[in-house]
């Protein structure tokens, strides 16, 4: 049960290091650009010999692939800095450094649209969402909004206490996680925090989705509450054996989340007024520590010291397992590609649950989840970043 708790009712300028950044992306670019170009008799107007170190995996392996090299980029990493995760929204592909530096591409061409650190070097960014036309970034005690335009910053805001997991709004509310283990609500337009809930356990809170209609928050003891947007008033609650693994991922009317009581969870929103009802659970053979993939009709489980889990999205029978497996890449009609931990991408077929191939992707460290389309976006901890895509 939610215990409700009635409440009371910087910027950063582009810098030289971001000036001098943008021109060296557009020098490396330039120089790539000039020795593709020097090679002749290949395809798509400038991949490289075979076996030429340049590029993330070689034309002979993405041949056997089936898969196409659509363009490759050398991002503005210094030679003391390494990159750190690759995040997708929308169109748009996010870059970002060990030192907060982060560089946002158009996904389709690889084009870079803007480059700024938007974060003190050491401090932990909690997390980046899209709403709208607003990116916004949680570091430390500030909720900031940026342009993802042009990576100008239009606000920030210090709310007084530590963020611990991404915030979450919808048109009217932003809703934060604070340390203090109660949901925080405050009003978009002047950022005045207008009530504030916790769970009767006392315990953390560490996701939050939000709409018009409701807020879903889960927390570290295995609850999953919503509760109205506007007031703190309760809607439904559903209790986990353990702690709520990652986010949850809402599709639809139901909504996915993995337990580190060892299974993944679908719970469909149903009826008015709304209530929650238990479509299937899936038990795994570890404790979960990541939110599971959902895409149309799969849920992929990273299991730990296991692999990945492919589960029917309707049922909740498993399809198949790959040993060792770290995350889903993309999907290609009944294709799934999956990245392992020893460097390997292996195909799988998810109607007939074998697999098809694998390939080495040995130079491959960083990945994007890409769970809209058959598009596979790699990098490595050096900053050259790739678009690959299945051949027709």
């Amino acid at each position: 049960m939610a215990r409700i708790l009635k409440s009371k009712s910087d910027s950063r300028l582009q810098t030289p290091d971001s000036r001098h950044r943008s021109f060296v992306f557009c020098l490396l670019s330039f120089v790539l650009c000039l020795v593709q170009n020097s090679f002749a008799g290949f395809p798509q107007g400038g991949v490289p010999a075979q076996g030429s170190s340049q590029w993330l995996v070689s034309p002979k392996l993405l041949e056997h692939a089936n898969l196409k090299m659509l363009w490759e980029k050398p991002l503005p990493i210094k030679k003391d800095e390494s990159l750190e995760q690759l995040l997708i929204f929308g169109n748009r592909i996010f870059a970002i450094s060990d030192r907060n530096y982060t560089v946002c591409l158009n996904r389709e061409n690889g084009k870079m649209i803007f480059g700024k650190v938007v974060a003190p070097d050491g401090l932990p960014v909690v997390g980046l969402k899209l709403y709208g036309d607003e990116l916004i970034s949680i570091t430390g005690t500030k909720v900031i909004a940026i342009d993802p335009d042009s990576g100008a910053q239009r606000k920030a805001v210090d709310v007084g206490f530590s963020i611990v997991c991404p915030a979450a709004r919808n048109s009217s509310y932003f809703y934060l996680s604070g340390v203090d283990k109660r949901l925080h609500t405050l009003r978009a337009e002047d950022m005045v925090q207008t009530f504030e809930v916790s769970a009767d356990n006392e315990s953390m809170i560490t996701s939050i989705i939000a709409d018009e209609s409701s807020v879903i928050f889960s927390t570290a003891a295995g609850n999953v509450i919503s509760i109205m947007p506007n007031k703190p008033s309760r809607l439904w609650q559903f209790d986990a054996a353990g702690g709520i693994a990652g986010p949850i991922v809402k599709d639809g009317i139901s909504l996915f989340f993995a337990s580190k009581d060892t299974n993944v969870y679908r719970v469909d929103i149903v009826g008015l007024p709304l209530r929650k009802q238990l479509a299937w659970k899936y038990q795994t053979a570890g404790v979960l520590d990541k939110a599971p993939r959902v895409t149309q009709g799969v849920v992929y489980q990273h299991v730990p010291g296991k692999g990945v889990t492919a589960i029917d999205k309707g049922g909740g029978t498993p399809l198949w397992s790959v040993p060792g497996g770290a995350d889903l890449l993309a999907e290609d009609k009944d294709k799934a590609y999956v990245i392992t931990k020893n460097r390997t991408l292996v195909v799988m077929d998810n109607v007939s649950a074998k697999k098809l191939y694998s390939v080495n992707f040995a130079q491959v460290s960083r990945y994007a989840a890409n769970i809209t389309d058959s598009k596979i976006y790699i990098a490595d901890e050096q900053g050259r970043i790739a678009c690959l895509q299945p051949v027709e």
